[in-house]
């Protein structure tokens, strides 16, 4: 394949093959009476060495799903279990998508290609298989400002629109189709391991646990743990840290994920496969992004909670493996890990020097006060108080902000991009989201949309890449 200087090289490792006996079923795409390319992420196929296919073989991939070169001969679709809103469930697995490919990018990480709209597989139930071109357009706009916010998220790569008509109950119907591919760094489930343990086959766990250190590599076990060579355990320490700064990357970018069921946790860290979220309007802790959400369980301030109750599922099945205490070390970092990535992260988006657990906590603390005494959402927050920007006080609430702050110091070019001269900063609300929607709906405009995906990319463009723990990799 003909590379560019900067394009990355086609390289596929599908070393997943080597579980596909009890990991996945071998399953074809369904045949869609049309494929039209809608959306095509040039950086992210860049990445991958996959930028110089032309708009043909483009389809022909990530469209029809024939193979790629040296990649896997079909598509599997993954067998898991999960805990959905708290409720065990072991009769689900992918429904509507599959593992397509994997190969390496311009780092060196091992990536997949997955899908989601590709057809029915043995674990779609009573589901057609199919995505609603809306619901990818959503995920389009979902991963892109994620990915501008810092978030370690799946990526959007292809979005092919399909020409059958779907019917759904919660939009209008009958509505167009599409199938989508996303770029992830696994596709690896905490409810992976949680159907293993469900079944009793340790001998795949051990599997499983050696394939993921290998494939989503992180730091070494931390001193003073009672078991340093308990692969299960160190397993754990990675996903449990990954998760903690997983969920405070939701929290700092306002961003409410809505179905943070097991199924939907991944063991990279990445968060992914996105249906009814939604950005705060205004800082509100009880904000939910799913209607049928009614006890709140996935509420915006219960995101860490849950997440960390997601954790504490994997350290159960991972019980097939090991004794607990080593497994509780892990689960038990969760709390200080979270908040030291919530004070990381958000210095980095305020764009001020971080000074110190306790007092960059404080200083958080006053933000929040801020915002619910002004109703500013946190996108206006941010932007207007970046770099640590005057802004006049309304109310006793911003004056102790202004307080807390005044220790601080700007970052380092905190506001050397041109973007913070914008009169006002990016946001992805609902009601801009339907307004880009009706656009394609109403008279297949695109322009709104891709106007939007640039606008948001400056945004990112203005944002250095998070800080990391020490010791980490950016996965």
């Amino acid at each position: 394949m003909a590379q560019s200087p900067q394009d990355a090289i086609y390289r596929p490792d599908p070393r997943i093959a080597a579980l596909a006996g009890w990991i996945g079923d071998e399953v074809d795409a369904a045949k869609f009476p049309q494929a039209v390319l809608r959306f095509r992420n040039a950086r992210a196929a860049r990445s991958v060495g996959l930028a110089e296919l032309d708009e043909s073989r483009w389809i022909a991939h990530l469209g029809r799903f024939e193979a790629l070169d040296g990649n896997l001969p079909r598509p599997l679709a993954l067998r898991y279990h999960g805990h959905q809103f708290r409720v065990y469930n072991p009769e689900i697995g992918d429904g509507r998508g599959f593992l397509f490919a994997q190969l390496r990018d311009d780092a060196g990480r091992l990536m997949d290609l997955g899908t989601k709209g590709s057809g029915q597989t043995p674990w779609s139930r009573q589901g057609d298989g199919r995505l609603t071109l809306k619901g990818a357009v959503r995920e389009i706009l979902a991963t892109e400002m994620l990915e501008a916010l810092g978030v370690h998220t799946s990526r959007t790569l292809s979005v092919i629109e399909t020409g059958e008509r779907l019917h759904r109950g919660d939009e209008p119907s009958p509505t167009r189709s599409a199938v989508l591919v996303r770029l992830s760094h696994g596709h690896i489930r905490i409810g992976t391991f949680q159907r293993l343990a469900a079944l009793g086959l340790a001998d795949e766990m051990a599997e499983l646990v050696d394939y993921c250190l290998a494939a989503f590599p992180g730091p070494a076990m931390p001193e003073g743990s009672s078991e340093p060579d308990n692969k299960a355990a160190l397993l754990l320490h990675h996903v449990v840290e990954r998760l903690a700064d997983l969920a405070a990357s939701y929290m700092v970018a306002g961003f409410v994920h809505g179905v943070l069921n097991s199924d939907n946790m991944n063991v990279s860290g990445e968060s992914f496969d996105y249906g009814p979220w939604r950005w705060l309007p205004v800082w509100d802790p009880g904000f939910t992004a799913a209607y049928f959400d009614h006890s709140g369980l996935y509420a915006f301030g219960r995101q860490p909670e849950a997440i960390h109750w997601n954790c504490a599922q994997l350290a159960i099945a991972l019980r097939t493996l090991s004794e607990a205490p080593p497994l509780i070390e892990a689960l038990d970092r969760f709390p200080l890990l979270y908040r030291q990535a919530m004070t990381r992260r958000w210095c980095w988006r305020l764009g001020v020097r971080p000074r110190g657990l306790e007092e960059d906590a404080a200083m958080i603390a006053a933000c929040e006060m801020a915002m619910r005494e002004t109703q500013d959402g946190p996108d206006a927050f941010f932007f207007a108080r970046r770099g640590k920007r005057p802004k006049p006080a309304r109310g006793d609430a911003e004056r102790a902000l202004d307080a807390a702050l005044e220790r601080y110091e700007p970052a380092a070019g905190a506001l050397d991009h041109s973007y913070w001269s914008d009169p006002e900063p990016q946001s992805m609300l609902i009601d801009e989201v339907e307004a880009i929607w009706a656009q394609i709906a109403e008279g297949d405009d695109w322009s709104t949309l891709e106007t939007k995906i640039g606008a948001v990319r400056r945004m990112g463009e203005s944002l250095a890449p998070p800080p990391l723990p020490q010791g980490h990799i950016r996965s």
